[in-house]
């Protein structure tokens, strides 16, 4: 990927748990699909505890946990039942954001304003143990108050952006990834690592790779369906090819 300026991978395995779970019983197994997804080389394994399980259950957390060497990248909600998890289970980072029982997927990104006095406390609670990053959209406030509360990490919702490029929006598009690119900047100057994730494909994760500040992107829902047709192994060495093609234009576009 580049050694001077590296960009990982990390890959969602939610929706292997979601396929599962819609008949019931033990397969597909998601951690296989993380071992598989490590051995094609990627970077870490995000998995999404959402309080109805609906996807992801208290036990997949567990086994990734004790049988995965890479990196656990956990995403839930500030509650005190996830912040309980956590703690006992102490995964190498932890994604704060915003949940509804109704919505499919995450919608947006986490009010951090609206937040308050709560999930500073929560990010307090969970920094000892592990890299606390708050999903957010890039917007100048939300990331200017996620610096002050204390968070190592930004990653920045993409789905507006990808979005409006899937639906070939050029003027939408043009514009919501001018607020990514400012959006990392301002992240990065103020001491923020950047991540980036929610919606992207190969094109979309070639593009987003161009900003040096990005350091990480998370990806599940379009990897694993392409990994019906072509196979996983396969599509996580496609979008790591496509993301180098992305850092290595970095050069040219300065």
């Amino acid at each position: 990927m580049g050694e001077k300026n590296p960009i990982r991978l990390g890959v969602n395995v939610d929706h292997v748990a979601t396929l599962r779970n819609a008949r019931g019983g033990f397969q597909p197994d998601p951690i296989r699909a993380a071992r598989v997804a490590i051995a094609a080389g990627a970077h870490g394994i995000t998995m999404h505890l959402r309080e109805d399980r609906r996807h992801i259950i208290d036990l997949d957390v567990e086994r990734l946990v004790k049988e995965i060497a890479a990196p656990l990248n956990l995403e839930m909600a500030a509650t005190d039942e996830m912040l309980g998890i956590a703690k006992r289970l102490k995964p190498h980072a932890v994604c704060l954001v915003p949940e509804k029982r109704t919505e499919r997927t995450t919608e947006g990104g986490l009010d951090v304003i609206a937040g308050g006095t709560a999930l500073r406390d929560a990010v307090k609670v969970l920094a000892p143990l592990s890299r606390v990053s708050l999903f957010i959209a890039p917007d100048p406030a939300q990331i200017e108050a996620s610096a002050k509360m204390g968070a190592a990490v930004v990653e920045l919702h993409t789905g507006t952006w990808c979005e409006a490029v899937m639906h070939k929006d050029e003027k939408a598009s043009l514009g919501e990834f001018r607020k990514l690119v400012d959006g990392a900047r301002l992240a990065s100057s103020l001491g923020l690592e950047v991540h980036a994730g929610h919606g992207l494909d190969f094109g979309t994760a070639e593009l987003i790779s161009t900003l040096p500040e990005v350091a990480e992107l998370n990806i599940g829902h379009y990897m694993m369906g392409e990994a019906v047709f072509v196979g996983l192994d396969a599509v996580i060495k496609n979008m790591l090819a496509a993301m180098a093609r992305g850092r290595a234009r970095i050069g040219a576009l300065a």
